[in-house]
């Protein structure tokens, strides 16, 4: 045999024998390759929890642990100073499968050449699995109804009353109302990779609205108490006196009607009308504005019928029983009692 068929021949064999070995180590390549699908590649982590070399199952454990712990911690939830827990256990869904899924991803979806040079290098395919997780929101609503239901209150309009014979005050008072979308939005901030894989305490302070009463302290206006056995007119501006005068009521064959009334009519030089009672009978039927009319210069009707405030010309007749059931005033001080109030001021008439 020449040196030259030799040289073929040797060369052929060489060849030949790399083949074989080549093919060798793609089919062991291609044999663990096949062997390691199930098991998390080198380099895969969730909420910073290796994962790598583990089996499905065993991964499947792992992440449920690495993500259900954080994530359903409570929730500390404070509104209008209350403080309120909401807590996640039934209320968060994990999706466990779709973060081992995503786990495997590295091997499964690479190409075959990436795997095998991952293998023959450090056998890393580094991947961070995204916590997958999810508010049911009907818990959701639940838990902020039970914190309106707690913080929830309604303004309370100032109101005064008389029938006591003094006034008693209710003072207005603001009333709340829970921000329902903001505390939802709040919370669900609470659930941000973020805050549930991180070391702060869960606590979010939710927005509660300040309701305003329609009435207030200072809109109370005039209130006045006229008391039958004391002889006295007195005038509150909201919850102070701001005058106080003597007058005359009615008899006790016509007595100054006891209750709670209020002014409907305002009269500036009034006629007086024969009313047609017993009492009335000698009198005529209509006297004009001047110095004989019986009810002077000023009258303030009340919504009790043929009852009034009004002037007297009979300045002794103030301080007694001594009218038809209206209450007399001395001139002057009807008169300045007249623009002090208004058409619906409140009138409490008490023994």
């Amino acid at each position: 045999m020449n040196a030259a068929a030799f040289a073929r021949r040797a060369a052929l064999l060489v060849g030949a024998t790399a083949v074989l070995v080549l093919s060798g180590g793609l089919a062991w390549a291609a044999v663990n390759d096949y062997s390691s699908r199930d098991i998390v590649p080198p380099g895969v982590s969730v909420a910073g929890t290796d994962l790598s070399g583990m089996t499905a199952a065993d991964a499947r454990v792992v992440i449920e642990k690495a993500v259900s712990d954080p994530v359903k911690r409570p929730v500390e939830v404070t509104a209008s100073g209350k403080t309120f827990t909401f807590d996640p256990a039934g209320a968060v869904t994990v999706d466990t499968q779709a973060m081992l899924d995503e786990a495997m991803a590295p091997r499964r979806s690479a190409p075959f050449v990436a795997r095998l040079r991952a293998d023959l290098a450090d056998g890393v395919l580094p991947a961070e699995v995204t916590p997958r997780y999810s508010v049911d929101a009907t818990a959701m609503a639940t838990f902020l109804e039970k914190v309106r239901n707690q913080t929830d209150t309604k303004p309370k309009d100032a109101s005064v009353t008389g029938e006591t014979g003094k006034l008693v005050v209710t003072h207005a008072k603001n009333g709340k109302k829970l921000d329902v979308a903001s505390a939802q939005k709040a919370i669900e901030t609470a659930f941000a990779a973020d805050k549930v894989f991180s070391d702060a305490s869960r606590k979010v302070e939710v927005d509660v609205k300040t309701l305003r009463p329609k009435v207030s302290d200072n809109d109370l206006g005039h209130t006045i108490i006229v008391s039958r056995s004391g002889k006295t007119l007195t005038l509150y501006d909201g919850v102070k006196v701001e005058k106080k005068y003597q007058c005359a009521v009615g008899t006790p064959q016509f007595p100054t009607p006891l209750g709670h009334w209020e002014i409907v009519n305002k009269q500036y030089m009034p006629a007086w009308y024969n009313p047609g009672s017993a009492w009335a009978k000698s009198m005529p039927k209509v006297i004009p504005p001047g110095p004989s009319n019986p009810l002077g210069t000023r009258a303030l009707a009340l919504n009790a019928s043929g009852v009034l405030i009004h002037g007297t010309t009979k300045d002794y007749s103030i301080g007694t029983a001594a009218s038809h059931g209206c209450m007399r005033m001395h001139m002057w001080d009807v008169e300045d009692l007249f623009p002090r109030v208004e058409v619906g001021t409140q009138v409490y008439i008490v023994p």
